[in-house]
C-alpha cells in the first residue's frame, strides 16, 4: 500500500479507523510511547487514540501510534525488588554458559557464548 503525504491525513478516522496524520503533523496533546517516557509518563491503560504515517517509496508506510498526553499517568517508581531482579537478569546475560565467567558485555544470542570461547571453538574445529 503506497501512500502519498496527503493520503496520510485522515483526522476523522474514516479511512484507517482512527485519526491519522502525516509524519510530524500530529496535533498538540498526542504523543508516542517514547515521547511519553521522555516526559516520565506512561499510557496508563488507555487505548491508541491516533496514529502518524510516514510514506516510503517501495515498502509499507512507517506507523507510530499516539496516546493522549492528558490521560497519561506518571511512571511507576522502581522498587528495590525490581532493581534486584534487573541486576540478576543483566548478570545472567553477561555470564558465559561455556566458561562461566562474566564477559563484561551482553553475550550475543547469535553466538551463545563469549567471544573467546567462540574463537576457541572455531580453532578446535579447523
Amino acid at each position: 500500500m503506497r501512500l502519498t503525504l496527503a493520503e496520510c491525513f485522515d483526522p476523522e478516522g474514516e479511512r484507517f479507523g482512527i485519526p491519522t496524520f502525516p509524519w510530524r503533523y500530529a496535533p498538540e496533546g498526542y504523543a508516542t510511547y517514547r515521547q511519553l517516557r521522555a516526559r516520565n509518563l506512561r499510557p496508563g491503560g488507555q487505548e491508541v487514540t491516533a496514529q502518524v504515517l510516514r510514506p516510503r517509496r517501495k515498502r509499507e508506510p512507517l506507523v507510530a501510534y499516539l496516546y493522549r498526553v492528558s490521560l497519561a499517568l506518571p511512571v511507576r517508581p522502581m522498587t528495590p525488588a525490581k532493581w534486584a531482579a534487573l541486576d540478576k537478569a543483566n548478570t545472567a546475560r553477561r555470564t558465559c554458559p561455556e566458561c562461566g565467567r562474566d564477559a563484561g558485555y551482553r553475550i550475543p544470542t547469535s553466538l551463545g557464548m563469549c567471544v573467546p570461547c567462540t574463537d576457541a571453538g572455531h580453532q578446535l574445529a579447523a
